[in-house]
């Protein structure tokens, strides 16, 4: 149902521009001067709402309409590195407002002294994952260290995981409970005198491949468990894709570098302001903008760089679609 109501929309948007462009062409016909800045003013409305749309179809791709989950890990560092993961946090629970979009803190690991060690959030919205997954890999921040006495400069690094939120009723990747060894413990942080003072946190080991998915943002035991056994969900799906994707550039004869590899984009603070994207060359000096949120042009610049192409089998199906 939730499928059906996004595509219905997407269609009612491109039949009312068809109506627009219609009405635009019969105006053109019988306009005077006064009559022609209406249409040119309405022709520009028309040309921006057609750019949407048209950057809509590079949102492709398997689950790229469903919510995301993602997740900030502090890199080597220390405490400038947890707390540049922190600001990265901040920076897209920041988006996702902005977006409209539902956040919700699924697990948080405080840092030593300042900042995170990790954390993961839900963010559900119609294309969060389309939006989101061009922000996997390696962040880099550079700048003058609040955290040094000698105040100097630190480059600090923090890795991004985006995985698809997975629905109950899609889940293609079976889950044995054989498969899966669950503990609990006490949550740590805050929440409250029954979140702290009862075994309600979870933490489920997926024995196969070694997955660890802890949660313990609920109240209840079965709350956080529910919400472990989504993230696993995603996370089994992220690592079957992964797999599909290094075999396919194998047999390209593509050289596939696994682990870290090189940070996807850089911020720096000092001695100058920029924040650069290495894959697109998209860059920006408003840093500000951009740790609180302004996030779409980077989003943007990777989507028209590496838009989604349908395969032979999803074209045919969509026009047979339309034939109907």
């Amino acid at each position: 149902m939730r499928r059906l109501t996004m595509l219905k929309e997407r269609v009612a948007r491109w039949h009312s521009l068809r109506e627009s462009v219609t009405h635009l062409t019969e105006m053109l016909e019988v306009a005077d001067e006064d009559l022609l800045v209406e249409i040119t003013d309405e022709t520009a409305r028309v040309a921006r709402d057609v750019d949407q749309l048209e950057f809509a179809t590079m949102l492709g791709g398997e689950h790229a309409e469903n919510g995301a989950i993602l997740a900030v890990h502090a890199g080597a560092g220390g405490t400038e590195s947890q707390d540049w993961a922190e600001m990265l946090l901040r920076m897209y629970m920041r988006w996702a407002e902005t977006q409209g979009f539902k956040v919700e803190l699924l697990d948080r690991s405080e840092g030593e002294e300042a900042g995170i060690k990790s954390a993961t959030v839900q963010i559900d919205g119609h294309y969060a994952y389309g939006y989101l997954r061009s922000e996997r890999g390696v962040h880099r921040l550079v700048r003058l260290s609040p955290y040094d006495a000698a105040h100097r400069r630190h480059t600090s690094f923090a890795l991004v995981e985006v995985l698809p939120m997975i629905e109950e009723d899609e889940g293609p990747v079976p889950i044995t409970p054989d498969d899966l060894r669950i503990d609990t413990f006490r949550s740590s942080g805050a929440g409250g005198q029954h979140v702290n003072k009862t075994d309600s946190a979870v933490r489920i080991t997926h024995l196969p491949t070694g997955l660890v998915v802890t949660c313990q943002n609920e109240r209840s035991q079965m709350q956080n468990r529910e919400v472990a056994m989504r993230i696993l969900a995603s996370r089994l799906l992220e690592r079957r894709l992964e797999e599909r994707e290094v075999e396919q550039a194998r047999l390209k004869g593509e050289h596939v570098e696994a682990g870290w590899g090189n940070q996807i984009r850089s911020y720096v603070l000092h001695p100058y302001t920029m924040v650069k994207d290495h894959r697109t060359g998209y860059e920006t000096s408003n840093t500000t903008g951009v740790l609180n949120g302004d996030l779409d042009a980077f989003m943007h610049a990777y989507l028209r760089a590496n838009p989604y192409r349908a395969t032979e089998g999803e074209a045919t199906a969509a026009t047979a679609g339309t034939d109907r």
